[in-house]
């Protein structure tokens, strides 16, 4: 177990355009003052990295994505992730690993290594415009990289606080 207690790491691929959203939000976040035991990384498309930097004993991991779940490009989402392998495991492809992949990779890592994912994993999602080919973030999704930058900090402030003991009456 380490020190460490909440990883931030955006996902995604700066040549797709708004799938660069993660990136994009981590490289903002890194000029932030954090709170001791918060490790801040661009793992960009490599989702296997993710997964063993996942079983490394932090407490509460944070993943920066753009995903799709029908809104307006620019809508942020607050997302509580399960750790939880599906019935069948995901295709492994290195290049093009999401959060959901990573996740599912998890408990077989886990098993393999005898590393500890996290007790808690959160996705901070941005709705995109276009996942195409193109280097650079639509309009919408621009404008929302700061709000998820403070949508991040407060997350990762509470995330960052010392377990409460609780002493009986």
């Amino acid at each position: 177990m380490t020190d460490r207690t909440v990883l931030v790491a955006g996902v995604g691929n700066i040549f797709l355009g708004d799938d660069g959203f993660g990136v994009e939000t981590v490289r903002r976040l890194s000029a932030h003052p954090l709170p001791a035991g918060v490790e801040v990384v661009d793992v960009g498309v490599r989702g296997v990295d993710l997964a063993y930097r996942l079983l490394d004993g932090h407490r509460t991991a944070v993943l920066v994505d753009a995903v799709r779940r029908g809104g307006a490009p620019g809508t942020l989402y607050l997302i509580e992730a399960a750790a939880e392998q599906p019935p069948e495991p995901p295709a492994l492809d290195g290049h093009r690993m999401g959060p959901d992949a990573v996740l599912a990779l998890l408990a077989t890592l886990a098993a393999g290594t005898g590393g500890e994912p996290p007790e808690r994993v959160l996705v901070v999602g941005c709705e995109p415009a276009s996942l195409e080919e193109g280097i650079g973030l639509s309009e919408p999704v621009t404008a929302a990289v700061a709000e998820a930058v403070r949508m991040v900090l407060r997350v990762v402030d509470e995330a960052a606080q010392p377990e409460k003991e609780t002493t009986p009456c």
